[in-house]
């Protein structure tokens, strides 16, 4: 079934038609992100109003983070959504070896450095609406120029592998906005 015919869907979609109990507006669709990887001890970059937040020998920009001897990137785990061609992405941080950061560092300030292959690499924030307690392992693929690299779970390591493949329902995509805080079905039940 395509979901255009859930009522619920035409409303999250519907930026012209405010709640009628609290006038909020939906425009569809929206990611959730991630200002930091979850080991990263130091506070929230976009709270301290810097650019770049630095601690000592740490920094934590927008895109990439060193910690100790820890390296992270900033990523796209893109999850489709049954019955629309939209997709959902969490924009979380992935842990990589040193080497392979460095390599990294060489193609994003170098665009005519050979493009780094796909690599292995953890997913080191814990994602609302998905139980696992540990760092799930995954292959990090660059993305064109300008782009985030994108984040797929290894197949078989955890059911986040199985829904980046088969996708997730709208009812899904619901329970994920509010395990974040953001629970709007109360809103889409008068659709």
């Amino acid at each position: 079934m395509s979901l255009s015919e859930d009522p619920r869907w035409r409303r999250f979609n519907d930026r012209d038609t405010p709640c009628p109990c609290c006038g909020r507006t939906f425009n569809g669709v929206f990611d959730i992100g991630y200002d930091h990887p979850d080991p990263w001890p130091h506070g929230n970059r976009a709270a301290s109003g810097e650019e770049e937040l630095i601690v000592g020998e740490d920094s934590l920009g927008t895109d990439l983070c060193v910690f100790g001897k820890y390296r992270f990137v900033r990523c796209i785990l893109p999850i489709p959504i049954i019955g629309t061609e939209a997709r959902f992405a969490f924009g979380p941080w992935a842990s990589l070896a040193p080497d392979r950061f460095d390599e990294y560092l060489l193609n994003f300030a170098d665009a005519t450095h050979p493009p780094l292959d796909a690599c292995f690499a953890w997913l080191m924030n814990l994602l609302p609406g998905f139980d696992f307690a540990k760092p799930l392992p995954c292959d990090l693929v660059v993305g064109a120029e300008g782009q985030r690299p994108t984040l797929w779970v290894q197949e078989g390591s955890h059911e986040l592998a199985e829904c980046q493949r088969e996708g997730i329902t709208f009812d899904r995509l619901l329970d994920i906005y509010a395990a974040a805080g953001q629970d709007i079905r109360p809103h889409l039940m008068d659709a």
